[in-house]
């Protein structure tokens, strides 16, 4: 499949800022309030694609009067439907080989959670979460502690799929939310590279340049016994870029949209950008570039929450002025899910994937 191909699949483009808000905005949106899943609870218990995961969040730090935001602190409800869609091979990311085991994908605005990156990481090559430094420790305990929940769990859980074939379809992401403590990771675990192929790295839209974001990666034990150093650093060298950036609930900030799309673009611009094939090719002329070209452009996926209008408009508005838009359909939002409305139109979120204009 050719890269143009997977757009025309991914749903229908976007060019008109005014007519998709009304589109979006005209449905019966459901209440979802702030968005937080339990913005009070200490706590919170998710089971995605039958692995089960304990999350920390820190009430404390959301409530606080920190400077530069805390939202960051706490889970909120669409990250769990996004991890599930985009960790579902049957994903048309996937399916189109826009993901796979060699992937690299970097993630703006993590949180708290890592819940993205512990039901993605396992299936690519590496993960770059990204946020304000004010997240790393409970982000690192949270990677730590399900990464060896759920390897210790992964014999179970195989027998569990196999019940639950037979059983029927899929639940959707299942949450709860308590206020006891859990255990610090820490006391189980020594500080070991125990988060694998997960790299956190602080990076401030406003201030921070992302055109080295690579370089963090460190070379996990598995891969250093296939490459050296040298070579790994070659290949940053010679690709510094990603297949995929991900943002999921990161805009309700008129003030931060500008920054937000700048560091998208600026991640984006470290792979070439795309240029609209002809109808038909001339004569002699090369094919377009296959998806599984190392230099194809970085596929933006931009997931929110359907909050004010004028925000998600400005946002749109800045967007379309460095990329192309597709919003991406209910038929593949589907794929992969469990029951229920998930990511789809009324669920009150919305899915767009962004590539950069050439």
């Amino acid at each position: 499949m050719h890269f143009h191909e997977f757009l025309r699949a991914i749903g229908p483009e976007v060019e008109d800022v005014e007519e998709e808000a009304f589109s979006l905005f005209s449905q019966e949106i459901p209440s979802q309030n702030l968005g937080f899943i339990d913005s009070r609870a200490s706590t919170i218990s998710l089971t995605i694609h039958g692995r089960d995961f304990q999350i920390r969040q820190s009430p404390t730090i959301l409530s606080s009067t920190r400077s530069g935001g805390t939202t960051g602190a706490v889970l909120w409800k669409i990250t769990p439907f996004v991890a599930e869609w985009l960790s579902s091979k049957q994903n048309t990311l996937w399916t189109s080989s826009i993901l796979n085991q060699d992937s690299t994908v970097v993630e703006l605005g993590c949180g708290i959670s890592g819940v993205i990156a512990l039901t993605l990481a396992p299936s690519i090559s590496h993960y770059i979460a990204t946020d304000q430094e004010y997240v790393h420790k409970l982000l690192k305990e949270n990677l730590e502690a399900n990464t060896i929940a759920n390897a210790n769990a992964t014999a179970p859980r195989r027998n569990d799929q196999h019940r639950q074939s037979r059983r029927g379809p899929r639940k959707p992401p299942s949450t709860r939310s308590s206020n006891q403590h859990s255990p610090s990771p820490s006391r189980h675990r020594p500080d070991t590279t125990s988060t694998g192929n997960v790299t956190f790295t602080a990076l401030d839209w406003e201030l921070d340049s992302p055109c080295t974001l690579k370089q963090v990666i460190k070379p996990s034990s598995t891969q250093s016994s296939e490459k050296t150093k040298e070579e790994e650093s070659d290949e940053v060298e010679k690709d510094p870029g990603f297949d995929l950036l991900l943002a999921c609930d990161c805009i309700y900030n008129d003030a931060l949209i500008d920054p937000f799309v700048q560091t998208c673009a600026d991640i984006c611009r470290l792979r070439p950008g795309y240029t609209l094939p002809p109808p038909s090719l001339p004569e002699g002329a090369p094919p377009p570039t296959p998806l599984a070209s190392k230099r194809r452009p970085t596929v933006c996926v931009i997931a929110q929450q359907l909050r004010v209008p004028d925000v998600f408009e400005s946002w749109l508005r800045a967007a379309l002025a460095e990329f192309r838009v597709w919003r991406v359909s209910d038929e593949v939002l589907g794929k992969g899910m469990g029951e229920g409305l998930g990511l789809k139109g009324g669920s009150g979120y919305v899915v767009h994937v962004l590539v950069l204009r050439e």
